[in-house]
């Protein structure tokens, strides 16, 4: 985790407030998902509740997406309107940072998604997503790039444009300020 090691009683007791808040205002995004089964399996992972945390600090609004009957767990996602702004002007990975001779941004995508405890979204779940609203209407996210176009030096990265879904291909080593990423999470 980045700076939080344990969450107070105070900040945990917010936390799950917001979390159970913004499940029941954004019911279409699960529908048939009971808010108490999700706070039991949340009270019982202090791991899984600061990977939420980080992912509420760094502005992306987490809420839930979907349910993975295989392994009986909610899916978390990123759900802010924009990617989220703590996690903007990143390129993707060490690799692509360590590559930069100027000009370096602060951090990159992968270790910033590991540190928190999340993932990257794939593409396919960054297209699941979008069913549930309209996301990156005026950013972008870095996505899990498969390997054969990262081994060549390029990234992908998805938006909302048009009322269409996007995917673009980019030097990994790129950052913007409207580019950030979103991240999933299994509890």
């Amino acid at each position: 985790m980045s700076k939080t090691e344990n969450l107070t009683a105070d900040i945990l007791e917010e936390l799950l407030l917001l979390l159970k808040t913004r499940f029941e205002e954004n019911m279409n995004r699960h529908k048939g998902i009971v808010w108490a089964d999700v706070q039991k399996k949340l009270e019982a992972s202090n791991e899984k509740l600061l990977s939420l945390y980080e992912m509420e600090r760094t502005g992306g609004e987490p809420d839930i997406v979907g349910y993975d009957t295989a392994s009986d767990e909610y899916i978390f996602m990123d759900c802010s309107t924009e990617s989220p702004k703590g996690r903007r002007s990143v390129c993707y990975d060490r690799e692509a940072l360590d590559s930069r001779k100027e000009h370096k941004p602060s951090n990159n995508a992968i270790e910033m998604a590991a540190n928190m405890g999340v993932e990257l979204l794939t593409e396919e779940q960054y297209r699941h997503l979008q069913t549930l609203g309209s996301f990156d209407t005026k950013t972008s996210s870095w996505v899990l790039t498969p390997t054969l176009i990262r081994k060549l030096g390029g990234a992908i990265f998805c938006d909302r444009r048009y009322n269409t879904v996007f995917t673009y291909h980019n030097g990994a080593e790129s950052y913007y300020v409207a580019r950030g990423f979103r991240c999933s999470l299994k509890v």
